[in-house]
Formats: structure tokens, sequence, C-alpha cells
């Protein structure tokens, strides 16, 4: 099997790539998303969209490759029009990191008064402040009860640190976050003697990687359903994995899987 990984701004841009260098249109080849664009926190880690493309079935015939060049170089041409125009707009209002993606989200919400935060968030804000002063990271937590309808659970606080330096919190791929949130909810739920019902953020990081994840598992549905290809998303971390199973649960057209090991297992996305 020929195969190649394409970069781009977005995920449609970098296949687009794809195909043009491998002279065929997206129908002919397996798509798997390797890693989604991020601009970064604070201008650091900004990264593009990586996607690896293995061609199926083989080569076409010599005779048939300049017309799957010109029809890939047809769309690609296209797209790229509608793509600048999306980019103008972008620009216009000004380029949106994650944590900024994040902080828009948590602007919907509604900050609860310390007055009225329920056992489990003041219990988790007292640890993260014990932890902060230890790391000598001079942050502000905001609390937030999140009823999020999506997900099928119940209300839970999300405790969101907030700062000049919280991108030391979130690490690789939110990594290092990841193990915060283990370690406050173990201390939180040895404290109250039950599990501690919270999520641990910081600059926005999870509540924008959400919304990207959904708007990226709508996508990628779409897509396997018009090429009838299965879809491999990155490896990533149950709780996002868990993101993208929910969003498209519902829907008719598609099933989701999750496949691999460990630090490997990713969620494919199967046109039914």
């Amino acid at each position: 099997m020929e195969m190649i990984e394409a970069t781009g701004n977005s995920v449609e841009d970098a296949i687009k790539k794809g195909c043009a260098e491998l002279k065929v249109t997206p129908n002919e080849v397996m798509i798997e998303v390797l890693e989604e664009p991020n601009t970064g926190i604070f201008g650091f880690g900004a990264r593009e969209a990586r996607v690896r493309l293995v061609l199926i079935g083989g080569r076409k015939a010599a005779s048939e490759a300049p017309a799957a060049a010109k029809e890939a170089g047809g769309r690609k041409r296209g797209t790229g029009r509608k793509k600048s125009a999306g980019g103008r707009k972008r620009e216009a209002g000004g380029r949106q990191s994650s944590a900024d993606e994040g902080a828009d989200v948590a602007e919907e919400l509604q900050e609860v008064p310390e007055a009225e935060l329920g056992e489990d968030a003041v219990v988790g804000k007292a640890v993260l402040e014990e932890f902060l002063e230890k790391m000598q990271i001079d942050g502000r937590i905001r609390a937030y009860l999140v009823e999020d309808e999506a997900d099928g659970e119940e209300p839970h606080w999300m405790l969101n640190i907030t700062g000049e330096n919280v991108s030391r919190l979130i690490g690789r791929r939110g990594e290092t976050l990841a193990s915060l949130q283990y370690i406050v909810r173990l201390i939180c739920s040895r404290r109250l003697q039950r599990r501690a019902n919270l999520v641990v953020d910081a600059g926005g990081y999870k509540l924008g990687r959400s919304n990207r994840l959904r708007g990226l598992a709508k996508r990628m549905a779409k897509q396997a359903v018009q090429q009838g290809r299965t879809i491999a998303l990155e490896p990533m971390q149950a709780n996002e994995r868990r993101i993208i199973h929910l969003t498209l649960r519902g829907r008719g057209d598609v099933m989701t899987r999750s496949v691999g090991e460990g630090r490997t297992r990713k969620v494919t996305i199967v046109p039914k």
C-alpha cells in the first residue's frame, strides 16, 4: 500500500494536499487524522493538522492518472476560494487560540459565587490552591456548575484555573492537566470520603478542546459517509474518546469503535 502524511491549516486542507500529491481523489484513499490543528496557548505549542492517506486498491493505470490529478486539482482550486473567504473572516475577528475558545465557552457558563459553592467545589478549590502555591503559579480558580446534556451525565463542578502561566499546567495534549486532575480528585475523594464530582481545567483548555472534538467528529462522520470509508482519528485519552462516541451515538449513518491499546487507542468512524 502506498501511504503518505500531509499537513495543513485544517484537516480538510491537509487531506486535499495529500490527495494532490498522490494525484488521487479522496474516494481512493483511507484517511487517518493524526493531529488536529491547534493555535496554541499564549502563542506557544501551535501546530498544523496532520493526516495519513493510504492508497486503496493500488495505482490506477497511467492513462487514468492525469484525469484523477486534474479532478483533484480542480476540487482543490474550487475549495481554495471558499477557504480563503473563511480565512479572511477568522483574521477579521482575530486568531482564536484554544485558551481563547475555552474562555468564550466559559463566558457562556455562569461562575458560581463562593457562598453558593457545593462541597466538592469548596474542597477542590482548596486543594488546587495548595498545588498552585507549591508550584509558584499565580492563578485564579473559577468554579462553574456544568450541565452538559450531550454527555448525558449528572451535573459536575468545573474548576478552571486562569492566569499568565497556566499553560505549564496543560502539557502535551493535556497530559499534565489530566495528571493534575487525577491527583486532585484522589485527594478530594479522600477528604470527602466519597467520589469527588469535579473536573480540573486550565485556561479553558478542556472546554475549547471538547468543542473542537465535537466539530471534528461531525466533519469526519460526514466524510466517512460521503466516501464510504472508515476514518480513524488520532490517539486520544479515554475522556476525549468518550466525547466522540457521545457526539455520534444518535446518528443512523455511522457507528464508532475504539481500537488499539494503551496510549495508541483511538476512535474509528465506520459508515453503516
